[in-house]
């Protein structure tokens, strides 16, 4: 009889150990909201329970073999906006897709990755399991959801080591691989919203010729904004000289459409403006001609850096 408790003891720390382990290897706190308010007659309940699975499966799986406390869960958003039911189980979109990162020894959270993706189309049929198999693609929705994972946690990993998001950006990588065959927009070359979707943006960053931009975002958040608290004066200098890194992928222009740089640019634009809106007038003029050389169009937004 003692030998029996002891078994049963063993076996429920045992259980108790590893669900532990399941909790604490879990990445992601993500916000899912999914709206359909563009869709007449919708049956809302359907969307309760879509928004219900996409919420589990993103915050309750493992995308990664490292463990995280709860603490370090990697905070981001997803909106999903449906705009066509295309039939009673298959439905048309936006999704867009937010990330973001403390900064060391303050409560402030930076933007890492902020995204819309204007060509989401899937099938959702209520309660049926949301599978995933990194190797196949069973469904569109969880292959859309598992690229911009695997998109948030490479850019997060990006910026602790310079490019330590590539395993995750290989994954990302595999699953518009395993979608070149399929029937829904922005898996293909020029699908959807042609040079601007998941095919381009992931061989962008897995492109060497792209390489200076994910060194920059490993020295603009490792050595600029997480020394920020203690080094204000030193933080903010490297960050305006690590923007010679996105300048120099600038001028030699790998493609035309520069969509990699465009996204890190999009997602840091607003911080860098208030960042450098308190540095030194030469600092500020330096800045200001780098970020309107390689971002044209916000030329004025960058003016405003000196006007504060």
């Amino acid at each position: 009889m003692r030998n029996l408790k002891k078994i049963i003891f063993i076996s429920f720390l045992f259980l108790f150990i590893t669900r532990v382990s399941s909790l604490q290897a879990q990445e992601l706190y993500c916000n899912v909201s999914v709206s359909a308010q563009k869709i007449q007659g919708s049956y809302l309940e359907k969307f309760r329970t879509m928004q219900t699975a996409i919420y589990e499966f993103v915050n309750n799986r493992a995308w990664t073999n490292n463990v995280f406390d709860p603490n370090e869960r990697i905070e981001c958003s997803i909106l999903i906006n449906l705009t066509e039911q295309v039939s009673s189980d298959v439905f048309k979109g936006t999704m867009q897709i937010q990330s973001r990162r403390p900064v060391y020894n303050t409560s402030y959270n930076t933007t890492m990755f902020t995204f819309v993706d204007n060509d989401i189309q899937f099938s959702y049929i209520d309660y049926q399991p949301l599978e995933f198999n990194e190797m196949l693609h069973l469904s569109n929705l969880t292959s859309l959801l598992a690229y911009y994972v695997y998109i948030i946690i490479g850019m997060d990993y990006d910026s602790f080591s310079l490019e330590g998001g590539t395993p995750y950006f290989e994954k990302a990588e595999r699953i518009v691989n395993n979608a070149q065959n399929v029937p829904e927009p922005g898996w293909k070359p020029f699908s959807g919203s042609g040079n601007k979707n998941r095919y381009w943006l992931i061989q962008n960053i897995l492109d060497d010729k792209y390489s200076p931009v994910r060194e920059f975002i490993y020295r603009y958040h490792r050595l600029g904004l997480d020394i920020m608290e203690s080094k204000l004066t030193e933080g903010r200098a490297e960050i305006a000289d690590d923007l010679r890194l996105l300048q120099k992928v600038y001028r030699e222009k790998p493609d035309p459409y520069l969509f990699f740089l465009r996204v890190v640019l999009d997602a840091k634009r607003d911080e860098m403006i208030k960042i450098f809106s308190e540095s030194f007038p030469d600092e500020q003029s330096r800045v200001i001609q780098i970020l309107s050389e390689i971002d044209p169009a916000n030329s004025s937004k960058y003016e405003k850096i000196k006007k504060q």
